[in-house]
């Protein structure tokens, strides 16, 4: 019988975990606004954005554009600092897409976030088709000198789901990009969404098992919430689809988290958003609970990450 496997006594590989094992010490991740838009809002591919996407471009918790990035990392020092005076720092661009820019300007953005105190690392979310070879030129340089990640938005490997999201791309480009970073040494965190109106238990689970084929190094579990401002709000005020239970939820991410293999980081299992902006589902405002009930599963089964992984 296989012994279960544990990460600071959880039965799954968390990226708090493994920020210790790098770092030695606390490091807390602070979401900045970079000023970046992106192809799906600006015109170029569309100007309405992905259905789920906010007003923030997914970046709600991140800080006021209009401040400067000094500014902005002010004032998470200051939150921060009393309950973690020795703490270090990751800067994550997360709003819109972090690399849609010219390259020299990413360099310098990139650099002064770096150069902040107490910074150790940079994470960037963006597109697939954001990523050409003058921004990964920049990425390289960036990957050499510091600890990277790169967050690609997938969502779904489905293209048909992809075209329903309004995403702008399909799951070949999506291949394109992953691999284009790897081959550069640079570190993948994917995002996917579950729980989408259009796609049934299997067809998540077959996400999930073709990351798990990938030589990824993270991973990003969303759960499907409806904001306030978005498209996804208009389509379920009009009661055109339903949304997972909290039941469903929880079943279907302890069945992934078996599925992934055990050196893949779980940067997060599920979603959530600003509790004024979210519509539905209401089980997302309690994401500690959430969280605890998605441990508690594991438990039950006597389970954890990578027990099923490779198993067809």
């Amino acid at each position: 019988m296989t012994e279960c496997r544990r990460w600071d006594k959880k039965r799954y590989h968390g990226f708090n975990h493994h920020l210790r094992q790098v770092f030695g010490e606390k490091v807390i991740k602070v979401a900045f606004d970079g000023g970046f838009t992106c192809p799906n809002r600006d015109g170029s591919l569309s100007t309405h954005g992905c259905i789920f996407c906010s007003t923030k471009g997914s970046g709600d918790f991140a800080g006021d554009r209009a401040l400067t990035l000094a500014e902005q990392f002010g004032e998470v020092r200051e939150r921060t600092k009393k309950k973690w005076p020795k703490a270090k720092y990751i800067a994550y661009f997360q709003s819109f897409t972090g690399t849609y820019a010219d390259p020299d300007d990413l360099q310098k953005l990139y650099d002064e976030a770096l150069a902040l105190k107490d910074v150790v690392g940079l994470a960037v979310s963006t597109r697939p088709d954001c990523i050409n070879e003058e921004v990964l030129h920049v990425l390289e340089k960036i990957n050499r000198k510091t600890y990277l990640w790169i967050e690609l938005g997938l969502q779904s490997i489905h293209d048909s789901t992809l075209a329903w999201l309004n995403r702008g791309h399909d799951y070949a480009c999506f291949l394109e990009a992953f691999h284009k970073l790897r081959a550069r040494g640079i570190r993948v965190c994917v995002h996917v969404i579950l729980g989408l109106p259009c796609e049934d238990r299997s067809q998540m689970l077959a996400t999930a098992r073709e990351m798990s084929k990938l030589d990824i190094q993270g991973i990003k579990l969303h759960s499907l919430h409806v904001l306030k401002g978005t498209a996804l709000a208009g389509l379920f005020e009009r009661k055109e689809f339903k949304l997972m239970t909290l039941e469903e939820y929880i079943e279907l991410i302890a069945d992934i988290v078996e599925i992934l293999p055990p050196a893949v980081i779980i940067h997060r299992l599920m979603g959530d958003g600003p509790l004024g902006q979210v519509i539905a589902p209401q089980w997302t405002r309690k994401k500690w609970e959430v969280i605890n009930a998605i441990e508690k599963e594991l438990e039950n089964r006597d389970s954890w990450q990578g027990k099923n992984y490779g198993v067809s």
